[in-house]
């Protein structure tokens, strides 16, 4: 976090909590443990606002109808709890940094609260904002909660270096201290006299209706639910089936990306369970933070490989025949085809599944990770750019983790015997497959003529033939990097 950023903290007692202040939600659309709006509380009266911008929402590098279908059911669900409150979410749109001052000047706001975040692209948008408001007399209040520690990219190592590899990382997030839980406001004293503006719809906003539902309802109360059933069900069991496609994940990654639940809160929730369930599960919430920091650290990961020695070097394949059979779910390889197949549908993915089709994607059709990592921002209800582009970048063994290369060379099958060995998730999405005999369904193209004919499943026809040769394919990737690191 800037200098500046961590003296508002410091300083911000000195700001008398009289007159309006203005709570500026992006992605932290909750009311409870929100440090943001916990302070805006404090004022004599509170505008919480949210802007639509289309530089980010249909005009940015990764426009998303599905993530913002999701995040208009939170915003609604967010909109219903500030109103029993006693104040409103205030509609706008346009760019934060022309209508922030417009909306401050309108309610006579002397203060702008928000929660950081670490995106370099958000990190400009907010200097902007920041800068167009303190040029106005507005001050400006930026606030921890998006992560469990205040700040993932301020934690150093012994040479006061930012980490680069996440297990020394995780042990020095674990030691720093964590901020008291806020409760969540009795009641707030709503601004007068200003239109709080309509919600938008999709069309609306530019980007086309989404087909089909998702099985992830949007708001604070679902999160909040799902988060206690997970914490006394699922999670003791977590660390034995977190890598099943078929129910091993919490689902709360969507809950997360939109800040509905407090990663603290869970974090701290965590604390009074026995057992290596909760040990591990917090080990995965610090593979997000771990994501944020380098993100923080190193802005440059969002247009090229962390490993400079990847840069330019490796020869990437444009086959957009390929392309189109891995974003459909058409290569012939069941796992890989039941995960993008779930990502269409869904919205989601379970994170093994997520790493076999990366790992299809680059070392198998040998295609440019920057493909899959905007497919997945495009299609991911949970798509946060820190965590998927350091998840993309670690399957493709250009980021952070020093881990070799042939290392992370996904075998579709064996990753199908070993986590899906009943077929239960594959034969969901892929229903063309569910009369296909016993381990035939690993490797369908193996069936015989009259195995085909009984499962109704021709290949080629049903089901498609494998699109390349995991094997050869394997060789070539071994070669490709080998070549690319220099031997």
């Amino acid at each position: 976090m800037e200098a500046s950023q961590r003296a508002d903290r410091k300083d911000r007692e000195a700001l008398a909590a009289d007159g309006t202040a203005i709570l500026w939600f992006r992605r932290d659309l909750r009311t409870h443990d929100l440090p943001a709006l916990a302070r805006a509380a404090e004022f004599d009266s509170i505008l919480p606002c949210f802007v639509f911008d289309d530089r980010l929402i249909s005009k940015g590098r990764f426009p998303s109808p599905r993530r913002v279908e999701f995040m208009l059911g939170c915003l609604a669900e967010l909109r219903s709890h500030l109103r029993e409150l006693g104040a409103d979410l205030f509609i706008r749109r346009g760019d934060p940094a022309e209508v922030l001052p417009a909306l401050a000047s309108e309610a006579d706001a002397r203060v702008v609260h928000w929660t950081d975040d670490v995106s370099p692209w958000a990190r400009g948008r907010d200097r902007a904002v920041r800068s167009a408001l303190e040029a106005e007399g507005i001050a400006v209040e930026i606030h921890p909660g998006s992560y469990i520690v205040d700040d993932p990219g301020a934690i150093r190592s012994g040479k006061g270096s930012p980490y680069t590899v996440y297990s020394p990382f995780a042990k020095a997030w674990q030691k720093v201290e964590r901020r008291d839980l806020c409760e969540p406001p009795d009641a707030l004293v709503s601004v007068g006299g200003l239109e709080p503006g309509e919600m938008p719809t999709l069309t609306e906003l530019g980007l086309e209706p989404v087909v089909g539902e998702t099985s992830f309802e949007p708001g604070e109360t679902a999160a909040r639910d799902a988060a206690r059933d997970y914490l006394n069900g699922g999670l003791s069991s977590y660390s034995d089936v977190r890598n099943l496609p078929s129910g091993g994940s919490s689902r709360l990654s969507p809950y997360m990306r939109w800040g509905c639940v407090s990663p603290l809160e869970l974090e701290q929730k965590l604390g009074i369970r026995p057992g290596n369930g909760p040990r591990v599960f917090r080990s995965e919430l610090a593979w997000r933070e771990f994501y944020a920091a380098v993100i923080e650290n190193f802005p440059n990961v969002v247009r090229e490989e962390f490993q400079e020695r990847y840069r330019g070097t490796l020869d990437w394949q444009s086959d957009d025949d390929l392309l189109e059979a891995w974003k459909q779910g058409r290569t012939g390889y069941p796992l890989v085809d039941a995960g993008m197949r779930e990502l269409l549908a869904d919205g989601w993915m379970h994170n093994r599944v997520r790493m076999v089709v990366a790992s299809f994607l680059t070392k198998d059709l040998h295609i440019d990770w920057r493909e899959g990592e905007k497919w997945f921002m495009e299609r991911l209800i949970d798509g946060d750019m820190a965590s998927n582009n350091g998840g993309w970048q670690w399957v493709t063994s250009v980021g952070t983790d020093p881990a070799p290369y042939f290392q992370r060379m996904f075998n579709p099958m064996t990753q199908h015997e070993r986590f899906d060995p009943e077929s239960v998730y594959v034969k969901r999405w892929l229903p063309e497959l569910a009369e296909v005999p016993g381990k035939k369904v690993f490797r369908p193209w193996l069936m015989s003529d009259q195995e085909q004919e009984e499962s109704g499943c021709r290949i080629g026809e049903d089901y498609p033939a494998p699109v390349v040769d995991h094997a050869e394919e394997r060789r070539f990737a071994v070669e490709r990097y080998r070549s690319a690191a220099g031997g």
